[in-house]
């Protein structure tokens, strides 16, 4: 987010099975027929293809492959904000 967006906004919430982290941003979001496909290692969007951009296409892949061998998951939709929302749920 912090790489695409001027507006983050980050909460988090907690109850009894479950923390709830959702980030959302004013980007440019991701289409959603490649919200799946962003989280497969070594992808990157034309826009992130930039070499001044830099990364790898990993960070999404990691991220959500750590949440789910918590027995949680990553999941990607639309910010109110107008860009994209990111939420990360693990159980506690």
């Amino acid at each position: 987010a912090a790489r695409h967006a001027h507006t983050i906004a980050i909460t988090g919430a907690r109850d009894h099975r479950y923390l709830t982290v959702t980030i959302d941003d004013d980007g440019p979001g991701i289409p959603m027929a490649m919200r799946e496909e962003v989280f497969k290692p070594f992808l990157r969007l034309d826009d992130a293809r930039n070499q001044d951009e830099g990364g790898t296409g990993l960070g999404l892949a990691i991220a959500r492959d750590i949440a789910r061998s918590h027995g949680g998951d990553i999941t990607l939709g639309d910010s109110p904000m107008g860009g994209l929302r990111a939420i990360v749920r693990v159980p506690v």
